[in-house]
């Protein structure tokens, strides 16, 4: 038996759809640093009901059941909405290369 975690899995799921997002060819000209990056997650998650499970094959279950395009649309949609929130007020100083 596996050990005992607790994690939110829309929380998983919105990582990996903002990194995938924001680093699209639509988006290149917005912040890419970890802050603005975290920023927008925040954003989002406050925004979407949260899932929480506490073993691997609930982890499991929960992700058959949310990865549904419906609901994928609905992550993407506020996903985009954030972006463009946070990319007009950006939580930092201008970061120079």
């Amino acid at each position: 038996m596996s050990e005992p975690f607790l994690v939110n899995v829309t929380e998983e799921i919105v990582n990996g759809l903002v990194k995938f997002l924001l680093y699209g060819t639509e988006y290149q000209t917005f912040c890419h640093c970890g802050y603005c990056e975290k920023e927008i997650a925040a954003d989002v998650l406050n925004q979407l009901p949260t899932y929480y499970v506490s073993t691997e094959e609930a982890r499991d279950k929960a992700f058959k059941k949310l990865k549904t395009p419906e609901y994928i649309e609905l992550i993407n949609k506020q996903i985009i909405l954030s972006i463009h929130a946070i990319g007009k007020k950006p939580n930092h100083k201008k970061m120079s290369n």
